[in-house]
Formats: structure tokens, C-alpha cells, sequence
């Protein structure tokens, strides 16, 4: 129960007496197990994600690529373990912002290859550094398809971080301790060739992920509304005392006072005493300034003053002057010459382009530069890229596919203030 909540069969335990065992680690049942509404949210989120992939890695690989529906299981280590070939081919890209967490991809080396052949342009490649770098590069891709469209989803920027990619013995996975969600999905190329590809979520961020995608089942929705209940009971708790407090004080102070009237009055006679004693410990009980006020005055004729006093205070607060705001129309400044004018720049031509990333290479490396070299930027995976018009910084954006065209979606507009400084 990683994440504090009971199921419904729990807390009927609870209610009847009973105790609450705790499921081993590796079981499907539990708090660390996905739920039927969160297994489905996942899956319909990775089904929507795998069409942006699936336009991806065909732009990359320069034919068409399809990527089959995920298929969901929880798993311990040991048993992924099993299920990977003795020697694997692993990318580790973990997610370090908006939903952190481990995640990862295993390839058995057959179905590496047949990813960074058509990656480096080549027929027979070996599972080199390079080919695991074209693979990363890749995964790296398709990875920032996916969050892209899951954070669209929840709501959220999830960053991954640089890919990670060794080929190891199995033994020798960086995958996540106890559960996991492992993804698998059947990859077809066109022209015959075929893969699976495994991915791996950390338990927590599946679910953090299904949960924000609206899948949290009946007992998380029950765990929520006890606390939110607990809250406010609390808070009415703090209210109340809060209130019993400035009672009390108010009687006492209400009673003090009138005792002191009655003092007063006494000096000044028994029926202006008893008057004022007793107006003073009724205005005292109605508030405490007011019979504060007629306890240091005493007697009916200074009772009858503070009230007066109370009720002047009262009438002296004034409500604030509220004024609507009244804005300034400038369009209505612009003759229609002028705007005939802007209307001739509209058919103007402008040199728009977009700049992946820049880096800085030594003339030996780029004189020994050929087909299939890999260059990394200074962006990152996911990161927005630039938008620039006749050289000038004006927004940014992500990639995306078109068809079979890589296209860019704007997600900030760049300020001027930005510009001036950038520029």
C-alpha cells in the first residue's frame, strides 16, 4: 500500500474488527497492483500515444512503421527478468519532471538491429556503440511523442531525461525494484520485418499517471473523501473553540465591567448604581467593547453613552467607493487610411524557421564526420524548440508529425521584453 489508501475489502475488515494483511511483494492484488479503472485509463493513454509514435519512427526510418495496441501487465524484477532474452539491449530514459520515475525499454539484440538498420541507413549492422546510439536516439523520439500526448491528457509536462543505452546480460537490468508495469507492443516495419518492444513503468508513476488520466478506483475516491471530511471537521473544531473563546472572554469582561458600574453607581446613588450594573453586564454580554465602555463610564446616563458611543462607532464605518474601470479605445485612433496601409504588409513574405538545437564541434570531428555519424544538441528530448522569423526569436514550440511531414505546434509566444533581451 504504497500510497496510504485501503481497498473496499480492507476497510469492511477494519469495520468488523478484523486485521489487514499485508500482500507480498510481487502479488497482484494490493495497494501497489493497478486497478481495473486504473489499468484501462493507462492503456487507452499509451493506444492514443502509440499513433503519434507510430508517425515518428516512419519519419525517422523513412517507411512505414505501426505500432500494435499495448498489452498491460504488473510484474516483479525476477519476472521480467525471465522474460528478456540472456542478452538484452537496454535504453534507460527516465521521466525527471511533471511525473518522475524510472522508465525504460528492452530489446532482445534481433530486435535492436532491425531498429538501427534502417536508423543508420545500413543493411548489415553490428550492435555496436553506434547502433545503441541510433537505437536511443529513436527511443528518445518516440519517448517524446508519448509525453506529449500524455501530458495533453493530465494535464502535465512530463520530461524525460537523455537516453541511456548498453547492451547487458539480463541479470544486470537497471529495471525498478518489486512492481512494475511492464507495456508490450508488436512493431511492424513495412516490407516484412517485425519486433517487440518492452516498456517499463515504475508502479508509482503508472499510477500517478492513470490517476491524473481520471482512473482511480472506488477506494482511492473513498481514502480522498475521509480526508477532505477529517479537514473541514477539523477546521469547524478550530472554529468553534475559536468562537467559545471570544464568548467566554466576552462574558467576563461583560461581567468585570459591570461590577465596576455598580461600584461607580453606588458613589453615585443605589438606583444609578443598580441601573448601570445592570445595563453594564447586559451590554457586557452583547460585546465587549461596548461594556467596556460602560463599566469605565458607569451608571445609566454613562451606559446610555456608551451605547451611543457603540452605535457611532458602528455608523461611522463608510462602504468603499466602487468605480468601473473605464479603458481607452485604441482602434478607434487608427483612420481608415492607416489601416489600408497595414493591410498592404499583410501579403509581405517572411523567412520563418524552426532551430532544433545548436553544438559545437572541433574541426577534427567534423572533418571525420559520415553516414550514419550521430550529433547531439544542447536541447532535450521534449524540450520546446526555437521559432524564429528573419532570424529573431518570436515563439516556441514542439515537433510534431503531419502525415509524412514534421510540422511544429506553438506552445508559448516569446514577449517582447524577452526578445529585447535575447536579441
Amino acid at each position: 500500500m504504497s500510497d496510504g489508501s485501503l481497498s473496499q475489502d480492507e476497510i469492511d475488515a477494519l469495520l468488523l474488527g478484523g486485521s489487514v494483511d499485508t500482500p507480498a511483494a510481487g502479488s497482484s492484488g494490493g495497494g501497489s497492483s493497478l486497478s481495473p479503472s486504473e489499468e484501462n485509463a493507462l492503456a487507452s493513454l499509451l493506444q492514443n500515444a502509440s499513433e503519434s509514435q507510430s508517425g515518428t519512427l516512419s519519419g525517422m526510418m523513412g517507411s512505414s512503421v505501426s505500432i500494435g495496441a499495448p498489452s498491460l501487465e504488473v510484474v516483479s524484477k525476477d519476472a521480467l527478468q525471465g522474460s528478456l532474452s540472456d542478452e538484452t539491449v537496454e535504453i534507460k530514459i527516465d521521466f525527471k519532471d511533471g511525473v518522475p520515475g524510472e522508465h525504460l525499454y528492452y530489446f532482445s539484440p534481433d530486435d535492436a538491429l532491425k531498429l538501427a538498420g534502417p536508423m543508420m541507413g545500413q543493411d548489415d549492422v553490428e550492435l555496436n556503440a553506434t547502433a545503441i546510439s541510433a537505437i536511443g536516439e529513436a527511443i528518445s523520439q518516440i519517448t517524446g511523442a508519448a509525453v506529449t500526448v500524455i501530458g495533453d491528457k493530465i494535464g502535465k509536462t512530463i520530461m524525460p531525461d537523455s537516453p541511456d543505452g548498453q547492451s547487458i546480460p539480463k541479470t544486470m537490468v537497471r529495471a525498478p525494484q518489486g512492481e512494475m508495469v511492464k507495456v508490450s507492443y508488436n512493431v511492424s516495419i513495412d516490407g516484412g520485418d517485425s519486433f517487440t518492444l518492452i516498456e517499463i513503468f515504475e508502479i508509482s508513476v503508472a499510477k500517478k499517471i492513470a490517476s491524473l488520466a481520471g482512473g482511480s478506483d472506488a477506494s482511492d475516491m473513498m481514502s480522498d473523501f475521509d480526508s477532505m471530511t477529517g479537514g473541514a471537521s477539523g477546521g469547524m473544531d478550530m472554529m468553534g473553540g475559536m468562537n467559545g473563546m471570544q464568548n467566554g472572554m466576552g462574558g467576563q469582561m461583560g461581567g468585570g465591567m459591570g461590577q465596576m458600574g455598580g461600584g461607580m453607581g453606588q458613589m453615585g446613588g443605589q438606583m444609578g448604581g443598580q441601573m448601570g450594573g445592570q445595563m453594564g453586564g447586559g451590554m457586557g454580554q452583547m460585546g465587549g467593547q461596548m461594556g467596556g465602555g460602560m463599566g469605565q463610564m458607569g451608571g445609566m446616563n454613562m451606559g446610555m453613552g456608551g451605547m451611543g458611543m457603540g452605535g457611532m462607532m458602528g455608523m461611522g464605518q463608510q462602504p468603499p467607493n466602487v468605480q468601473g474601470v473605464q479603458l481607452p479605445d485604441f482602434g478607434a485612433s487608427v483612420s481608415p487610411t492607416e489601416q489600408r496601409n497595414i493591410g498592404l504588409l499583410m501579403d509581405v513574405s517572411m523567412e520563418l524557421t524552426v532551430e532544433l538545437g545548436r553544438t559545437k564541434w572541433q574541426i577534427k570531428d567534423i572533418l571525420g564526420m559520415g553516414e550514419g555519424t550521430i550529433i547531439e544538441l544542447d536541447k532535450l528530448a521534449g524540450e520546446p524548440v526555437d521559432i524564429l522569423v528573419n532570424h529573431n526569436l518570436i515563439a516556441k514550440g514542439e515537433v510534431v508529425v503531419i502525415d509524412e511531414n514534421f510540422g511544429v505546434r506553438v506552445t508559448e509566444i516569446v514577449s517582447s521584453m524577452d526578445r529585447l533581451q535575447k536579441g
